[in-house]
C-alpha cells in the first residue's frame, strides 16, 4: 500500500504542474453548452477499454466506437434540446444506433423537426413533453413515500413517469396507495426491483478511504481547494482524515437527505489533482471536464471498496426513497457498488458525472446505483472542478 501511494503521489505532482500550464478549467455552470473537451480526440486508456469489455460485453473496437459516439451525443444534446423548444420530450443515447435520439411532441412543426435533425440527432414522436412529465414528477415529489417504494423518475424513451417498488412489498397497502396517487399525478408505469436502496458508507476497514470518525467513504472529484463527495458521509464541521489517518480538513458544506452532496477543504500537506484512481484495474484516469452524458451512455465508477466498475446511465432526475428520507435529482446507473464506495467518482470517458450516493445489490451478484450530479454540487457551493 505504501509503495503504491508514494508512486501515486509522484504522479500527482506532475499532473498538478501540468494543470497550471494548460489552464483548461471548465466553468461549473456549463451544463447547457457543450464543452470543447467532449469533442477532443483524447487518448483512450487501455484499462478503460478493458473495463468496458468486462462490464459491458464490448470488443475493444466497439468500446472505442461507443466512446466516440457518446462524446458526439453529449455535445449534440443541448443543441437539440434548444432546437426542439416547447415540444422537447427528452433525449437518450441509443447504443445500438450509436447516436442521440430526441423525443418531440406530435405538435412540433416541420421547421422544428428539421432543426432538431440538423443537429445530428434522430427524432421520435411522443405524446407528452418533458415539461409535462417533469411537472408530474414534481407532484409526486411532494408525497410521502413508504419504504416499499424504491424510487421514481421520468423515462424519456418510454415517455412516462416510472415508479419502482420493492418486489416483496408491491402488494402492501401503503405502496398500492402511493402508486394510485402517482397515477393521478400523470402518466405512470410501475416496475419492481429486488431490494430497497441504501447508502454505501461503511465502518472502518482497509482500502483507499477517507474517514469521518468510524465511517469510511470515498473521495469524489478534486475541486480547487478541496474535494466533493456524498453528503451522508459527514455533517458540516466534521473533521476528515485520509487513507493514512492524517488530517485532511473539514466538511465545509453538506446536505442529506433531500440532496446527497458535500465538499471538504484540503490542507495540512494534502493537495488536489485532476485524477480518479483506477486501482490497478485501469490506469488512473485524468478528469478533463464535467459535460453531462445522456441517458444510455456508458459510465464507470471508482470507489474504495469495489474499486473500478462500469455500466450505463439508466435514468436522470430520479427521486430515491432512502430510509433516512427522499433524495432528489439523482442519476441512476447499472454500475454495482458496496459499503465504503459512497462519495466516489462517476466518469463518462474523461468527463466527471457525479458522486456515488447509494443503491442496492453488490458487485458479486449485480445491482444498481445512484449518483448526485457533480455540476449541481459545483453550482451549489461555487466550486471549480480541478481538470487536466
Amino acid at each position: 500500500m505504501r509503495h503504491r501511494r508514494l508512486k501515486y503521489a509522484g504522479l500527482a505532482v506532475l499532473l498538478m504542474a501540468g494543470s497550471w500550464t494548460t489552464g483548461s478549467v471548465l466553468p461549473a455552470a456549463a451544463q447547457d453548452s457543450p464543452a470543447p473537451a467532449v469533442t477532443d480526440a483524447a487518448p483512450v486508456s487501455p484499462g478503460l477499454l478493458t473495463a468496458m469489455r468486462r462490464d459491458l460485453g464490448l470488443s475493444e473496437r466497439q468500446a472505442r466506437e461507443r466512446l466516440a459516439a457518446e462524446r458526439t451525443a453529449t455535445a449534440v444534446e443541448p443543441q437539440a434540446r434548444r432546437a426542439a423548444g416547447t415540444s422537447y420530450g427528452g433525449a437518450w443515447f441509443d447504443a445500438e444506433e450509436g447516436r442521440l435520439t430526441v423525443a418531440v411532441t406530435s405538435d412540433a412543426s416541420p421547421t422544428t423537426l428539421r432543426a432538431v435533425r440538423s443537429t445530428g440527432a434522430a427524432v421520435r414522436t411522443v405524446e407528452h413533453s418533458a415539461r409535462e412529465l417533469d411537472t408530474a414528477k414534481a407532484r409526486l415529489d411532494r408525497l410521502a413515500a413508504p419504504q416499499g417504494v424504491s424510487s421514481w423518475h421520468v423515462d424519456p424513451e418510454a415517455n412516462t413517469l416510472v415508479v419502482e417498488v420493492v418486489r416483496d412489498k408491491a402488494a402492501d397497502n401503503d405502496v398500492r396507495r402511493f402508486v394510485s396517487q402517482a397515477r393521478e399525478a400523470g402518466p405512470v408505469s410501475v416496475e419492481t426491483v429486488a431490494a430497497a436502496p441504501r447508502t454505501f458508507a461503511a465502518g472502518t476497514v482497509g482500502g483507499d478511504p477517507y474517514y469521518t470518525g468510524n465511517a469510511r467513504c470515498s473521495i469524489g472529484f478534486s475541486v480547487h481547494g478541496g474535494f466533493v463527495t456524498a453528503g451522508h458521509c459527514g455533517r458540516a464541521g466534521a473533521g476528515v482524515s485520509g487513507w493514512d489517518r492524517s488530517y485532511i480538513g473539514t466538511f465545509q458544506g453538506s446536505s442529506f437527505p433531500d440532496n446527497d452532496y458535500a465538499w471538504v477543504n484540503v490542507g495540512s500537506g494534502w493537495w488536489t489533482v485532476p485524477v480518479v484512481l483506477g486501482w490497478g484495474t485501469v490506469p488512473d484516469q485524468l478528469v478533463r471536464g464535467s459535460a453531462e452524458a445522456p441517458v444510455g451512455s456508458s459510465i464507470c465508477r471508482s470507489g474504495s471498496t469495489t474499486h473500478w466498475h462500469c455500466g450505463s446511465v439508466l435514468a436522470k432526475n430520479e427521486t430515491v426513497n432512502y430510509s433516512q428520507g427522499a433524495v432528489h435529482q439523482m442519476t441512476k446507473t447499472s454500475v454495482c457498488a458496496e459499503p465504503g464506495d459512497s462519495g466516489g467518482s462517476f466518469l463518462s470517458g474523461d468527463q466527471a458525472q457525479g458522486v456515488t450516493s447509494g443503491g442496492w445489490g453488490n458487485c458479486a451478484g449485480g445491482g444498481q446505483t445512484w449518483f448526485q450530479p457533480v455540476n449541481e454540487i459545483l453550482n451549489r457551493y461555487g466550486l471549480t472542478l480541478h481538470t487536466a
